[in-house]
């Protein structure tokens, strides 16, 4: 009752709020209640964090009212499958055209969005109150999507942060998806940085002071190819700053959550992870491959190759991608005859 009131008030008094008043509203009302009932005007002005109009954007609106730039990279021809990308913490989901347009020669029709609070998505930048939200914008995405080919098979690839996406999305409606594959992805944390006191200091201090940032993701362990690095470093669509410690704490909350899974996953999938990687521990892949029911599963590890395979030496990259289309190739229906 109380929020249908709201509701009302909202509406009512909505054509003649000034920025002002429509602060002190945000004071007291969700961003999602708020945004659904926003003058035209004041939505139609919505603006990316680099100042583009989302009127002029690709996007859609999550159910915080946020929005979230979307990538589409169609196949020339009737596509034979959707595949859905996870992009990882820090990064934007432009950083896989390349991988896009390789599977786009399969006949294969890939979707993505930039995470809240990344590249030119709505949001605090990396930084996010529940991990959960991460899931339920991909399936809000996925949903979309598979309205408009609701005969394609589905299938999910996530890198690194997205990797741990991919798996909770998989888990939660394990029915829908044809395929996962991970690409260095972040299973479990780290060992040597996550001991018990470590995790015991991050919990206090995530109470106490939730914005103190911790180190930055090094680009030297993104890619053994220096020009795989610079481009890192120069896209100012990744975020260069420190990790806060509620950040760090939302993605051992994801670990967790995924360790408790793994017993019960019985979907195909597919992981790749160099054993050089100082960013997602590998130990998380052979965990995952080890403990998962599921009778089709696959990891490959690349010796030497570090955090990026897809962005990595360019021999390496070109095998991630060959391996990664064959195998989805290998988990789709026969074309129909003529």
């Amino acid at each position: 009752m109380h929020v249908l009131v709201a509701c009302v008030l909202v509406a009512a008094v909505s054509c003649w709020l000034s920025g002002t008043a429509l602060a002190l509203l945000r004071l007291f009302l969700p961003d999602a209640l708020l945004a659904a009932h926003m003058p035209e005007e004041a939505e139609g002005s919505r603006r990316s964090p680099q100042g583009v109009p989302y009127r002029d954007l690709q996007h859609i609106v999550n159910a915080d009212g946020l929005h979230l730039f979307c990538r589409y990279w169609e196949p020339d021809g009737p596509p034979r499958a959707l595949v859905f990308i996870a992009h990882g913490a820090g990064e934007h989901c432009g950083v896989y055209a390349d991988v896009a347009r390789t599977l786009n020669q399969h006949s294969l029709y890939v979707f993505a969005h930039d995470h809240v609070g990344h590249g030119q998505s709505e949001g605090e930048r990396m930084n996010i109150k529940n991990f959960q939200i991460y899931i339920r914008d991909a399936l809000q995405h996925i949903d979309l999507i598979t309205g408009r080919y609701p005969s394609l098979p589905v299938f999910i690839l996530g890198h690194s942060m997205g990797g741990a996406i991919s798996i909770l999305t998989a888990c939660e409606r394990p029915q829908d998806f044809a395929g996962v594959v991970l690409i260095g992805p972040m299973i479990q944390m780290n060992p040597e940085s996550a001991t018990p006191f470590k995790v015991f200091l991050a919990k206090v201090l995530s109470h106490m002071i939730p914005s103190l940032t911790l180190g930055t993701i090094d680009p030297k362990w993104v890619s053994r190819d220096p020009r795989q690095v610079e481009a890192y470093e120069s896209d100012e669509l990744n975020y260069h700053g420190g990790m806060r410690v509620s950040f760090g704490m939302q993605l051992m909350s994801a670990a967790t959550r995924i360790e408790r899974e793994l017993p019960n996953i019985t979907w195909p999938f597919f992981i790749l992870h160099g054993n050089e990687d100082k960013l997602c521990d590998i130990g998380g892949s052979h965990l995952m491959h080890n403990q998962a029911q599921s009778t089709d599963k696959k990891l490959k590890v690349y010796d030497g190759a570090y955090h990026a395979l897809h962005h990595d030496l360019p021999e390496t990259a070109e095998s991630v991608l060959q391996e990664v289309s064959a195998w989805i190739l290998e988990r789709l229906p026969a074309p129909s005859g003529p």
